[in-house]
């Protein structure tokens, strides 16, 4: 999964790259609003593309006694800074340009160049979004978009496709706003659809750091892991009652699990050993996320009286 991550970072940050460069000198011949902000956008994109490729790259570092439950969570970190300089850099610098062309408007020249360029940017950034949807749609499985971007543990995978997906709609409103300042002549359009792809960011920005501050904060695993982890921990004999399953993601292919487990009493105490290990090796087998497991004994917790 993290091959497939790279992958898709690497491809946005190529096709971004190269797609910043000619939106700039498209809008330095053309002083096109929605142009630079289209520029600004895919400059921005590209640096993002540049961070998260060091973050997935620090995530992988090994544990150490400083960190002693390794560095997975620092691509969390990274890719809420991703949707920061969208919000901050992207969208704050893209509104302020279309404000100011409102205030001051200035005519496009050769509108045709904004055009071309546009139309090159479609195909190209199509073809990132069409590598970044694909690789999501392996990743979600069979859960419907919105659950897996909610419940998704591996950041780069949606971030990359948020960024994609804005990236399009943006090329969409600066061809509506150039197209209509040609027809027209009235460049206010162009300065309208600047702040308009400044919203754009601006809520993709909003989305994606609701949802990579859950994983920061430490979201747990899906309930499907719980429940398969309480499967595996009560079909043993020995264990009694399993009260409570605490999983928390440091990566997204690491999982901590602590179990609070109440064993059949009697038992000897080598007996206990052995189960906690068969529990611990069944749990790692099944869910090859599962990186570390601390099981702690303790008795069931009495219901208050009169409760069943």
């Amino acid at each position: 999964m993290a091959g497939s991550s790279k992958k898709v970072i690497v491809a946005a940050l190529i096709g971004n790259g190269l797609i910043a460069i000619t939106k700039f000198i498209a809008a330095g011949i053309t002083l096109s609003s929605a142009m630079l902000s289209e520029a600004i956008h895919s400059l921005v994109d590209t640096g993002n593309q540049v961070l998260l490729l060091y973050g997935l790259k620090r995530s992988k570092r090994p544990a150490d006694p400083r960190f002693p439950f390794g560095h997975g969570q620092e691509l969390y970190f990274w890719s809420f800074v991703v949707a920061i300089l969208i919000f901050a850099v992207g969208a704050g610098v893209s509104t302020y340009e279309g404000i100011r062309h409102l205030i001051h408007p200035k005519e496009i020249g050769s509108p045709h160049v904004n055009y071309i360029v546009l139309g090159l940017a479609m195909i190209f950034e199509g073809a990132a979004w069409l590598f970044a949807f694909k690789a999501f749609n392996v990743h979600r499985g069979k859960k419907g978009y919105f659950q897996a971007v909610h419940e998704g543990k591996d950041p780069t995978m949606f971030v990359v496709l948020f960024e994609d997906s804005a990236a399009m709609l943006g090329l969409f409103v600066a061809f509506v706003g150039i197209l209509l300042t040609d027809i027209t002549g009235i460049p206010y359009f162009d300065g309208a659809a600047s702040i308009v792809i400044g919203l754009i960011l601006g809520v993709t920005a909003a989305w994606l750091a609701f949802e990579t501050k859950s994983l920061l904060m430490g979201e747990s695993a899906g309930s499907e892991a719980v429940a398969k982890i309480r499967k595996i921990v009560g079909r043993h004999s020995e264990v009694e009652h399993v009260n409570k399953v605490l999983t928390m993601h440091m990566g997204p292919e690491d999982i901590l699990v602590n179990l609070s487990v109440d064993f059949v009493n009697g038992i000897p105490a080598g007996d206990i050993e052995r189960v906690i290990s068969a529990i611990d090796r069944e749990l790692k087998q099944s869910l090859p996320a599962v990186q570390r497991v601390f099981i702690e004994a303790e008795a069931r917790a009495k219901p208050p009286v009169g409760q069943a």
